[in-house]
């Protein structure tokens, strides 16, 4: 059965990237009812950052590394697995300082595996999670699709080279934007961005 893998990182209560970014699954779900949702919530779950140990265990082959080394990868290869199980990525951030949050930098950090996940050829790196789409909402208090602050939205462009690397090219994008405008400019960026994962999901 396939799966929907969706991660969110916020760790705002009442986040706008959490919540759209569930409701665009759930509309993924709702299209293709045969697909699960694999949730993580990588703000209230927050995976371990890499270390010395794990950069050393994931150099080796898995029944050549230590116990200790066999521990340290063990969360990395469940999130390898749960990408690779998966045919559609959701993907919810806010935007911080310019780009995404840490918990969420953790996540690829941990699924950016060479032989797993992306592969070195003599014509240079070759991405191995072929054949899934994904989506991206970003939430931030200003506008960063277009005009003058574009050139500080550091989130979609380095999301998109991440994801690329590893193979997965088809990507959409939900801005959810405008926020800090006031109640108004928030309602319609809201409205905006749910007509936009309705269309997404009728298109899936």
């Amino acid at each position: 059965m396939s799966s929907i893998l969706l991660l969110t990182s916020s760790p705002r209560a009442d986040s706008l990237s959490t919540q759209i970014a569930t409701e665009l699954a759930d509309a993924l779900k709702t299209q293709n009812p045969g697909k699960t949702i694999v949730h993580r919530n990588l703000a209230t779950s927050p995976l371990p950052h890499i270390d010395d140990l794990f950069t050393a265990a994931i150099r080796k082959p898995a029944d050549a590394r230590t116990a200790e080394e066999a521990e340290s990868a063990k969360v990395s290869d469940q999130l390898v697995d749960e990408l690779l199980a998966a045919d559609t990525l959701v993907i919810g951030t806010g935007l911080i300082n310019f780009n995404i949050y840490s918990s969420l930098k953790t996540w690829i950090d941990n699924i950016a595996r060479a032989g797993r996940t992306f592969t070195y050829t003599e014509t240079g790196p070759v991405g191995l999670a072929t054949g899934k789409k994904a989506y991206i909402v970003l939430a931030s208090g200003g506008v960063y699709s277009d005009g003058p602050a574009a050139p500080l939205n550091h989130a979609i462009p380095y999301l998109k080279s991440v994801l690329g690397f590893i193979g997965i090219s088809d990507v959409e994008t939900v801005y959810v934007e405008g926020l800090a405008f006031g109640p108004e400019a928030a309602e319609k960026a809201i409205g905006a961005a749910k007509a936009r994962t309705i269309e997404l999901a009728r298109a899936a």
